[in-house]
């Protein structure tokens, strides 16, 4: 066994160079460090998930969590701070930039397009903060990605809480 390792070490070091397989290995890291950005298709875990969740779990009061159409939502809920689940408390601005997510209504089946957006202009509410992730894409899809203060182009970049509105039926 011995030999046979020797022979075939002795082969390939004959038959390559220290550069060579340096580079190799640069190659090698370079691609395992590019491999999670590639896209995923996500849809059968979201579907899955969301009907995990819409099973055990009330989905009816806006002030929780689990209400149907904060599948996708990040940051406190405007419902518990004074507002609604789809209007800014008072003092508080919308933002005109948001994010969207996909959420499956339990009652009727059907998936809603629903748009998020943070409300600014007021120090954190500090009541009902949920970090729901399901479609949730990295920073290269902004659009769909929650964790971003979505503030831009408020008069004031301090973060309140979130909303969600239903934008269309997909």
């Amino acid at each position: 066994m011995d030999k046979l390792v020797e022979r075939l070490t002795r082969a390939v070091a004959q038959r390559s160079s220290r550069r060579n397989v340096l580079a190799m290995l640069g190659k090698m890291i370079l691609g395992a460090s590019i491999f999670p950005l590639l896209p995923v298709d996500r849809v059968v875990a979201t579907a899955n998930a969301a009907g995990n969740k819409s099973k055990s779990k009330n989905t009816d009061d806006d002030t929780t969590c689990d209400y149907w159409k904060y599948c996708a939502i990040d940051g406190f809920l405007c419902s518990c701070c004074g507002g609604g689940s789809h209007d800014c408390p008072p003092g508080a601005t919308p933002s005109p930039t948001s994010w969207v997510g996909t959420c499956r209504h339990p009652a009727d089946g059907k998936d809603y397009i629903v748009s998020y957006r943070d409300c600014c202009g007021k120090a954190s509410c500090g009541r009902c903060l949920c970090g729901n992730t399901i479609s949730e894409m990295p920073l290269y899809r902004p659009q769909l990605d929650s964790d971003l203060i979505w503030c831009f182009g408020a008069p004031t970049m301090m973060y309140h809480c979130s909303t969600a509105e239903i934008v269309s039926v997909k």
